[in-house]
């Protein structure tokens, strides 16, 4: 059955389109090159404004967001949102937010959803893309299933990777991305305590004024959406969760936090 339905004209707001890799690899999480640029062209075409998080959630609320602005978000930090993607924002005048898991930019912390993970971005990468515009935010610190964890775990998790940001690249750290998108009160309480300002899911919908400021909603961008499917998202038609994703998420993720290889 089709989920289609109409734009939501009348109430300011924006989506939040989110990506992992922009890569030929044989990746789910990777966007073939020629087609995130064709994605891109279709927000230019379309009059989009383009920015990052923190940006658009303050437009938001003081009431000076433009039509059609929409965020973009990358996570984990790959090496080829750089070199295939930054110079097609660049081209357009768009900007982003990464969201990182310093765990993982140091190789500290596995990546268990690759047998052999793909290269990641250094600080000093990270520091050079801030000049394009790229927003560096925290991801946690080891990239692990936070409603697993202990208080203690979860709170260092997200206020260590506030820090380590703030020191590694001067950032304010304002926004956070749970990792696989999991949380629940409790991670959203710390995620305030910690003086997160707004933290995004990774359930669907559009963001409004009245969204909950540590559960934005997210859409995902995937390997084999077409520009047909770059549409239906923005005009609103995977604005709600398909039946069972709940307890897809909970068998995929299950209690480690740990996702199926995919390269």
């Amino acid at each position: 059955m089709a989920r289609h339905r109409p734009p939501e004209p009348d109430e300011a707001g924006f989506r939040v389109l989110f990506y992992h890799r922009v890569s030929d690899d044989r990746d789910l999480l990777a966007v073939r090159p020629q087609a995130f640029r064709r994605q891109m062209e279709l927000l230019a075409d379309r009059g989009c404004t383009v920015v990052d998080l923190a940006t658009a959630w303050d437009a938001l609320t003081a009431g000076t967001l433009a039509p059609r602005t929409v965020v973009l978000n990358f996570d984990d930090g790959y090496r080829d949102v750089a070199e295939n993607a930054v110079p097609v924002l660049r081209e357009l005048g768009f900007t982003a937010t990464v969201f990182i898991a310093p765990g993982l930019t140091d190789g500290t912390s596995p990546m268990p959803w690759y047998r052999v993970a793909p290269p990641l971005l250094s600080w000093d990468e990270m520091r050079a893309l801030q000049a394009d515009g790229l927003v560096f935010e925290p991801h946690s610190m080891t990239h692990r299933n936070l409603p697993t964890l202990d208080d203690a775990a979860v709170r260092a998790e997200i206020e260590d990777s506030r820090a380590t940001l703030r020191e590694r690249l001067g950032t304010a750290a304002r926004a956070f991305c749970y990792p696989a998108g999991l949380a629940g009160e409790r991670e959203r309480v710390l995620a305030t305590r910690a003086g997160i300002d707004i933290s995004v899911s990774c359930e669907p919908g559009r963001v409004t004024a009245g969204s909950a400021p540590q559960w934005l909603p997210r859409i995902g961008i995937g390997r084999y959406d077409r520009l047909a499917d770059l549409r239906a998202k923005l005009d609103g038609a995977h604005d709600r969760s398909l039946p069972g994703r709940a307890l897809y998420q909970a068998v995929r993720y299950g209690r480690g936090g740990r996702r199926e290889a995919v390269a």
